[in-house]
């Protein structure tokens, strides 16, 4: 049995395991990346059985996942078992060719919300993520419309998916103001190779009382160690379909899938699971939101959190890629230096 840990998702009373489902794979036979999107029926609900017995308590999809099938399989695949379960949805990518369907206005947030709720059966979401950024929408309109699908019962908490910094922050010091329920979690795309958001989102988070759910733990395949960097195009999945969207270096992504490699031989674990555990390392009250189009991928990052690696093993593998500090954090980080110095002289 896999041991599972938990945590509180940001600054609320929402208990969620650490491992998150990700349902991105869940597809009725639409063609919606197909090299992606390829689990039906009976196989999500065969995965999501096995991952609920394993102690994953969280799942998330959203309306543009194959057209809102991913939500309508997770649905069907909880059944009786919902009350089990933490789901989180997203919105805010257009749904059809109409002006208005798509973005963060009120009309369309609300109207989503209720698309959502049918699609998956149930009577309110336990967690709604704006999926992307609307800057031709107020931000003061979007805020207002969580509030009123709040005090409705359709929604328990809200975050968000791929803001700015400084967008969020803004957001959350409204919704205060002006007590409103406020942004709770942050998806955000984090890995060993596209570190980013150690910069300014997680400290910005940390400030402002938001959980990280981080996505692509895996940069689409990458470190579970089934693509030649090289030859991305003669894999089976995300990034042979897409290419390399995160755009990492050749030279930097080979030392560090054979770096996981190594690692994962020492522990008798798959190189994926090293990935993971690497993230749930970095802090105690982030989630992963990992994928899976076969049980073999559900079991290795369900191995995840009972793998513990040593601070040497987290110091390699955390210095082949860190992120490159831009200005003002070099700046700042000259700075700081320099005070300290002063003050312990």
């Amino acid at each position: 049995m896999t041991e599972m840990t938990y945590t509180r998702l940001g600054n609320s009373g929402l208990i969620v395991s650490r491992m998150c489902f990700g349902t991105m794979t869940f597809n009725h036979g639409s063609e919606w990346i197909p090299g992606v999107a390829k689990v039906g029926q009976d196989a999500a609900t065969e995965m999501v059985g096995h991952a609920l017995n394993a102690g994953v308590n969280f799942f998330d999809t959203a309306d543009g996942y194959s057209s809102g099938e991913s939500e309508d399989i997770l649905g069907k695949a909880l059944g009786k078992r919902r009350n089990e379960a933490v789901i989180c949805t997203k919105l805010g990518f257009r749904q059809t060719d109409q002006v208005g369907d798509a973005g963060l206005n009120r009309s369309h947030v609300l109207k989503q919300i209720d698309g959502s709720l049918d699609r998956m059966g149930i009577d309110h979401i336990d967690l709604l993520v704006l999926h992307k950024t609307d800057f031709t929408t107020p931000m003061e309109e979007t805020l207002a419309a969580l509030q009123t699908a709040v005090e409705a019962g359709k929604v328990r908490y809200v975050g968000v998916s791929n803001w700015p910094a400084w967008h969020m922050a803004r957001a959350v010091q409204y919704q205060r103001d002006h007590r409103m329920t406020p942004f709770i979690s942050g998806q955000y795309l984090y890995n060993l190779v596209a570190r980013d958001i150690e910069l300014d989102v997680l400290p910005m988070m940390a400030e402002m009382g938001g959980g990280l759910m981080a996505w692509s733990p895996l940069a689409g395949g990458l470190l579970s160690g089934k693509y030649d960097p090289e030859k991305l195009e003669e894999g089976d999945g995300r990034l042979s379909e897409g290419g390399d969207f995160l755009g990492i270096d050749t030279a930097t992504a080979r030392k560090m899938i054979e770096t996981l490699a190594d690692i994962a031989k020492t522990h008798n674990v798959h190189p994926a699971t090293v990935a993971l555990a690497w993230l749930l390392a970095q802090d105690r009250s982030h989630s992963v939101i990992f994928g899976a189009s076969k049980m073999s991928h559900l079991d290795a990052a369900l191995a995840a959190p009972k793998l513990e690696l040593t601070d040497h093993e987290l110091a390699k593998l955390s210095g082949i890629a860190p992120p490159a500090k831009r200005y003002p954090h070099w700046f700042d980080a000259m700075m700081t230096d320099e005070l300290n110095t002063k003050i312990l002289s």
